[in-house]
């Protein structure tokens, strides 16, 4: 059975190559990169299954890339996953089929919402 597969937005090294781990042992294909800009170019050419992404970027938001993101993949099933809770009030971040506050339970929650969005 193929995997399926995530576009992980992450502009935090460490916490990019965790998530990029932890969804990998899930058993998961994972695409990682550190900006919005760098996320669109690789969903122009490449098949996904679900994009999870950080509010507070470099270069472009993670709001910006969302709305870029719906643009060109109306269906795509988006999850924020950030440590900024002010944000879930904005219009754009309601685009999104998730939001979810790093934490010290975040990632077993992003995870179970990885799963109930795409399945295994």
């Amino acid at each position: 059975m193929k995997k399926k597969k995530i576009l992980l937005i992450e502009d935090e090294a460490n916490q990019r190559i965790l998530y990029k781990e932890t969804l990998e042992t899930h058993g998961y294909e994972v695409l990682a990169v550190s900006n919005g800009e760098d996320g669109l170019k690789l969903l122009g050419n490449t098949s996904v299954d679900l994009v999870i992404v950080d509010i507070r970027m470099p270069k472009m938001s993670g709001l910006e890339t969302i709305s870029n993101i719906l643009g060109q993949r109306k269906n795509l099933p988006v999850i924020i996953y950030t440590s900024y809770p002010q944000y879930k009030t904005d219009f754009m971040s309601w685009a999104a089929d998730a939001y979810i506050i790093k934490s010290s339970t975040g990632l077993d929650e992003l995870v179970a919402k990885v799963k109930e969005l795409i399945g295994d």
